[in-house]
């Protein structure tokens, strides 16, 4: 007899949990769920789906700023790093020759300049080369110009 005992209360319970449930209108207020005062599906709600496609979009988008961010700056550094190796390089290559025993002492001022003299940028700077290692820069003297010896 215990052995059916136990199915009959069970099935019993589980009935009258149903029709509690299942009843339009609960008279005198039984009832185990009330009805949901949420509203699901609106953009706002935190577990509606267009919040949450919300957020899952604005996330993507923040992330994948920050690595297009941070790849542009690796970038960057990069190329002016090389850009900077290779303005060091071309420098390197342009430097002048030390001057000669017979050259003029740097700071020497002449009013015109030696035969042969081409103008030569160096640095962005003008110079005239005027043989191996003879440098010489414009310059003002007061009104007259006059060029004076230097090291670039």
């Amino acid at each position: 007899m215990n052995r059916m005992k136990k199915p009959l209360i069970l099935a019993a319970a589980t009935t009258a949990l149903l029709c509690a449930d299942l009843a339009p209108q609960v008279p005198l207020g039984v009832g185990f769920v009330r009805e949901a005062q949420a509203l699901i599906g609106l953009p706002f709600t935190p577990f509606s789906i267009a919040g949450v496609a919300r957020r899952t979009t604005r996330r993507v988008v923040y992330a994948d700023t920050a690595v297009a961010a941070t790849a542009a700056a690796t970038s960057a550094a990069a190329a002016s790093s090389a850009a900077a190796a290779q303005q060091a390089q071309h420098q390197a290559q342009q430097a002048p020759p030390p001057p000669p025993a017979g050259a003029p002492a740097v700071g020497t001022v002449v009013t015109s300049l030696p035969h042969g003299c081409v103008p030569t940028p160096i640095k962005g700077v003008q110079y005239y080369n005027c043989g191996p290692g003879v440098f010489y820069r414009t310059a003002f003297q007061g009104n007259n110009l006059v060029y004076v010896s230097a090291q670039p």
